[in-house]
C-alpha cells in the first residue's frame, strides 16, 4: 500500500504553509539529506521494547517538551544525557533489569496547540508551532511558518545525534562514572530519604568492580531517540526504503508517537506511522474508550508484533486509576501485550498566575497510580515518559527543595510546558525505583 495514503485523510495541527513551492522546494532538500537513524538501530529498540511488554525489561523517556533550536548546545545536551543516565541507573537498581533509554530530543521541534492562532493586545498571529515552524517571537515575521525551518531542525537533529552517540559511546555513560554523580545529589540535606538506595548502587558498582566484571562492556549506552510525528511533510520525507529488508523506515528517529490530539484511526497520522517498520507509540488520555484503544492496536500493529507498540498513557493523577483499569483488561483479552508506558507530565498541568505549572506531588501520584493498577491486574507497568532537563530551571513546583509559586519566576525558562529539573528528575527516578522494588 503507498507510503502517501495518508495524504487523502484528515491531517490535524499541521501548519498553514503559505507558499506550497517553498514548501515542496524544502521537502525535496529534507528527502535528498542521509537518514538521521538507521533501520537495524530501530530493529534493536523492537527487540528491547519487546522485552519491556514481557516485563523484562523497564523503559525511561525523558526529554524537552519542546526543542529549540538555540538550546542544542553541548552543555544543555551533556546536562539531559547525564540526567537521564543516572536516572537510568537509579531504575536498573531497582527493578534489577535493564532500563531501554530514549531521549525525547534530536527531533523534538514540533508542538501541537489548541488554537492555530493566538491573540496579544489586540493583535492575532499564527499560533508557536515549535521552532520546526515559526518562531516564538510574537511578530508578524516571526510567527509565518517556514518549511526551511523543518531543515533546520533535521540538521540540528543531526548534530545533537552526533554528540549524544559520542557522549555514549566514548566513556561519558561508564557506569562507574554515572553511579558517582550521585554522591553529588546526595550533598543536599533535603534528600536524606534517597541516601540509602545511592550507597547501595555505589557498593553493587564497588562489589562489581573487585570481582573484576568487565567494565569496558559497561562505557557505553544505547540511547534512542523519540518524538512526537507530528509534521507530515517532515516525516514523510525522511520515511526510506530499507535496502536489506525492503520494508519502509520513518529516519527521523528510533521511536515515533501519536499525539493525543491526532490519534484518529482514519486519519493522516495513523495511516503514514502504520506504513512504518520503526516501535511506535500512542498518547492516551482520560476521555479514551477501550473500544477506541482496541481500534487503535488493530490499527497500528494489526499482527501484535512483539516491540511493535506502545499504549503511553496520560490520565491525570485523579483519573488513572479510574480509567486505566479497564483500558488494560479490554487489550489484555483481545491477546494483546503492548509496552504501557506513564506520561505522568500532560494530565496535571495548571496555573499558577501567569505560569503553566505542574506540581510534583501530583505527578508521582499518578505514577504511583499507574504502578497500583498494573501490580492488582498482574500486568507490567512498562515505562514512564517525562519532560524533563538536566538544567536548574523552576518550572515545576514542589519537590524536596521545595519549589514554591514565588520560586517559579527564578528561572522559568520552557516556552511550552513546563519540564522537571536535574534534582526534580532523579527524585522520580528514585521514588520509581521504590516502587519497581515493591
Amino acid at each position: 500500500m503507498s507510503l502517501d495514503e495518508y495524504r487523502t485523510l484528515p491531517a490535524g495541527q499541521q501548519p498553514t504553509w503559505p507558499d506550497v513551492g517553498v514548501l515542496e522546494a524544502a521537502c525535496t532538500e529534507l528527502r535528498s539529506l542521509p537518514p538521521l537513524v538507521f533501520a537495524g538501530e530501530a530493529d534493536r529498540l523492537r527487540t528491547l521494547m519487546a522485552q519491556a511488554a514481557a516485563g523484562e525489561a523497564f523503559v525511561l523517556m525523558g526529554g524537552d517538551c519542546a526543542e529549540m533550536f538555540v538550546d542544542a548546545s553541548a552543555d544543555k545536551i551533556r546536562n539531559k544525557i547525564r540526567t537521564i543516565l543516572q536516572m537510568a541507573v537509579v531504575l536498573t537498581h531497582g527493578a534489577s533489569m535493564p532500563i531501554v533509554k530514549m531521549g525525547r530530543m534530536a527531533g523534538q521541534y514540533a508542538k501541537p496547540r489548541s488554537s492555530d492562532v493566538e491573540t496579544r493586545e489586540g493583535l492575532t498571529l499564527p499560533a508557536y508551532r515549535g521552532d520546526a515552524v515559526n518562531a516564538h517571537e510574537f511578530t508578524p515575521e516571526a510567527r509565518r511558518p517556514d518549511p526551511w525551518r523543518m531543515v533546520e531542525a533535521y540538521h540540528r537533529s543531526a548534530a545533537t545525534l552526533n554528540l549524544v552517540r559520542a557522549f555514549t559511546m566514548g566513556g561519558f555513560a561508564d557506569l562507574r562514572q554515572v553511579a558517582s554523580w550521585n554522591r553529588g545529589f546526595m550533598a543536599n540535606p533535603a534528600y536524606a530519604r534517597y541516601e540509602e538506595m545511592a550507597d547501595e548502587v555505589d557498593r553493587a558498582v564497588s562489589f562489581m568492580a573487585a570481582c573484576g566484571a568487565d567494565f569496558e562492556a559497561l562505557k557505553t549506552v544505547d540511547l534512542f531517540s523519540a518524538h512526537e510525528a507530528l509534521l507530515l511533510d517532515y516525516e514523510r520525507a525522511l520515511t526510506r526504503i530499507d535496502s536489506r529488508s525492503g520494508r519502509a523506515y520513518d529516519c527521523s528517529a528510533h521511536f515515533l508517537w501519536v499525539g493525543e490530539r491526532t490519534r484518529e484511526v482514519d486519519g493522516a497520522h495513523v495511516n503514514l506511522l502504520s506504513k512504518v517498520s520503526n516501535p511506535i507509540g500512542v498518547k492516551i488520555g482520560p476521555r479514551v474508550t477501550a473500544e477506541d484503544v482496541l481500534a487503535i492496536v488493530r490499527a497500528l500493529d494489526p499482527e501484535g508484533a512483539p516491540g511493535r507498540l506502545a499504549l503511553i498513557t496520560r490520565m491525570g493523577a485523579d483519573r488513572v486509576r479510574e480509567v486505566l483499569p479497564p483500558l488494560v483488561e479490554a487489550v489484555r483479552e483481545a491477546g494483546r501485550e503492548p509496552v504501557w508506558i506513564c506520561d505522568p507530565m500532560h494530565g496535571n498541568t495548571i496555573s499558577s498566575g501567569s505560569y503553566k505549572t505542574r506540581r510534583f506531588e501530583t505527578i508521582i501520584d499518578e505514577v504511583r497510580g499507574f504502578f497500583e493498577v498494573h501490580r492488582t491486574l498482574g500486568t507490567h507497568p512498562g515505562g514512564l515518559h517525562v519532560e524533563l532537563t538536566g538544567d536548574d530551571v523552576t518550572e515545576v513546583l514542589g519537590g524536596s527543595e521545595t519549589i514554591d509559586e514565588q520560586g517559579l519566576a527564578r528561572r522559568y525558562e520552557t516556552s511550552v510546558d513546563p519540564r522537571l529539573n536535574h534534582q526534580q528528575s532523579l527524585e522520580v527516578a528514585f521514588q520509581a525505583a521504590e516502587m519497581l522494588r515493591a
